[in-house]
């Protein structure tokens, strides 16, 4: 075996190596190449394995655990990063290139760290490659949402990084194993965790900062923090109850704002946080089913969103527009784009013969296997609104709607042809699931395509479809913000801050003209009882002088500390 470093610090070390390569050909062939080789270096590595073995500089301090779950995870990071890179392939900033597979290897290292601390390190690894993607589109938007998302996700570091201090405290190993949040430590942790998940109430950072990324740039953050997440939920919170109430609250917020949303791009980031919730949801029922559900959704997830905002990245990419109002009828000189993102629409919203199909169901399934009424059908509403906002609304504005007079054409084949492979591997997995459930990390028997299910399934999009164009006439977006929780302090919290400055501003001046008045008096009193031309002139007696010299500190601390 090659004594290569460990698969997610070899796509890593690619990553920067990028920003050194002069020749725009070799550059997108180690592109192409390399999320390949980590791919082969993921699969040559045998299950069971807790490290790697090898030696050479540095390697042997990046403990690699390789088990069903973490292949699973890697695998599609790196097919994520060899599709995201294919698409991005004419991308001229070399940064954001070299940022987004610095990013991809983050995720890789986390999905088959060893211990707590090599998550942590990735976890921070992703951060800081992420926010120099977001930054990489070189807007004041950009700007502005990558500090916002950058401060946040430091935040949710240090979070974690509290956590995982505690619990070497308590527990004295930095192993990464299954926690129940009974301890103030595993609170910490899962807190730190689920902030990346984008749960309540830090949902907002995702619409806030995903579309300000560049077309290239939003289809890679699409995958990996989010889902890394769901990795780590899955493997170090199963079961834990209040998951489930966490997951569907996500589940509703991303459709209701994702409704009321006009940017195409928010629209689809909105409905990350969906799909995530009924992810979340599943890691929080925590039987066998439910854990398969939601990696098998996790993968299929990325795939499709991966094709939903890759076709929305060829629009933005050839009419620079994002707002629905000013879309449509793109069908006419954007075929192959319309085909792929329909395909994706169809797959988020679990159609038969779809990958969405089966993977979201088994998550259902395992609901309906552990006597969750509520939470069944809650999921099943769920699945409807999910066709409602990314189903039908993004591709009947995008693509199908009035036409908009704009003729642009499809987008340059390497995009193309990016777009097609997810689109045929949302068919692929949806028609033959069995590859997708081998990689599970329980082994399972479940048959997604039985009369009921698909019945029932065909039912419920028909009826979410016509109360679509029943409501059409109300689903027509204009020109408008929507709020989020995110207003508190993008604009509440600066404005209290103003306004708290310049009131303790003018405090401080009139304290300061109170001093100086008491200072100016009690020199005054001075001078007329001992007479002279100043407080130090030879007619003060040394008593005088100090007492005159506590009164003055006595004054100037009673109206400093007022």
């Amino acid at each position: 075996m090659v004594n290569l470093p460990p698969p997610g610090v070899l796509l890593a070390l690619v990553g920067l190596v990028l920003l050194f390569i002069r020749s725009p050909q070799l550059r997108k062939a180690i592109i192409l190449i390399s999320p390949l080789i980590v791919l082969a270096t993921i699969w040559s590595i045998p299950d069971n394995t807790v490290s790697l073995g090898t030696h050479f500089l540095f390697w042997d301090l990046v403990p690699v655990r390789m088990d069903p779950l973490g292949r699973l995870f890697a695998t599609i990071f790196s097919l994520m990063a060899f599709a995201g890179g294919l698409f991005a392939l004419r991308q001229k900033r070399v940064s954001e290139l070299s940022a987004a597979f610095v990013y991809a290897g983050g995720a890789i290292g986390v999905a088959l760290a060893g211990d707590l601390i090599t998550v942590f390190i990735f976890w921070e690894l992703m951060a800081i490659a992420s926010t120099v993607v977001i930054w990489s589109a070189v807007t004041p938007e950009s700007y502005k949402a990558s500090i916002r998302y950058l401060m946040l996700h430091l935040l949710g570091g240090v979070i974690l990084m509290a956590g995982i201090i505690g619990h070497v405290v308590e527990h004295g190993d930095i192993a990464f194993q299954s926690m129940s949040p009974d301890s103030w430590s595993h609170i910490l942790i899962l807190v730190g965790f689920l902030i990346n998940a984008g749960a309540p109430p830090f949902s907002s950072w995702l619409s806030d900062a995903y579309p300000e990324a560049s077309y290239t740039g939003t289809v890679f953050l699409s995958a990996f923090t989010t889902k890394t997440a769901v990795y780590v939920l899955i493997r170090g919170f199963p079961g834990t109850e209040i998951l489930i109430y966490l997951g569907l609250f996500m589940v509703f917020y991303g459709i209701v704002y994702a409704l009321l949303e006009n940017d195409m791009r928010r629209i689809l980031v909105y409905s990350i946080i969906n799909q995530v919730g009924f992810m979340v949801v599943g890691i929080g029922i925590g039987t066998e089913m439910a854990l398969n559900g939601a990696a098998a959704h996790a993968f299929a997830h990325i795939i499709y969103k991966g094709l939903l905002l890759m076709s929305a990245g060829a629009v933005l990419y050839r009419t620079n527009e994002r707002k629905c109002s000013n879309l449509g009828g793109l069908f006419q000189s954007m075929p192959l784009t319309t085909i792929c993102g329909t395909i994706g629409a169809l797959a988020i919203s679990s159609f038969p013969f779809t990958s969405g199909f089966v993977s979201k169901s088994m998550i259902a399934t395992a609901a309906a296997e552990q006597h969750l009424a509520f939470v069944w059908y809650l999921l099943a509403a769920a699945s409807a609104g999910v066709f409602l906002h990314a189903g039908i609304k993004f591709p009947w504005f995008v693509f199908f709607q009035k036409d908009s007079g704009m003729r642009p054409k499809d987008p340059p084949w390497n995009m193309s042809a990016a777009m097609v492979l997810f689109a045929a591997l949302c068919i692929g997995i949806g028609c033959y699931p069995d590859p997708l459930y081998a990689l599970l990390p329980y082994a399972t028997n479940y048959v997604p395509y039985t009369v009921p299910h698909v019945v029932n399934m065909l039912q419920l999009l028909l009826f979410a479809g016509l109360a679509f164009f029943l409501l059409l006439p109300w689903m027509k977006r204009t020109l408008t913000i929507t709020l989020d929780l995110d207003w508190l302090y993008r604009r509440l919290f600066p404005r209290v801050w103003v306004v708290g400055s310049a009131a303790f501003i003018v405090y401080q001046q009139r304290v300061s003209a109170f001093t100086e008045l008491m200072v100016y008096r009690t020199i005054m009193s001075l001078k007329r009882i001992h007479g002279g031309k100043g407080l130090l002139s030879r007619n003060v007696s040394t008593n005088s002088a100090s007492i005159g010299a506590l009164v003055l500190l006595c004054v100037w601390l009673v109206s400093f500390y007022k």
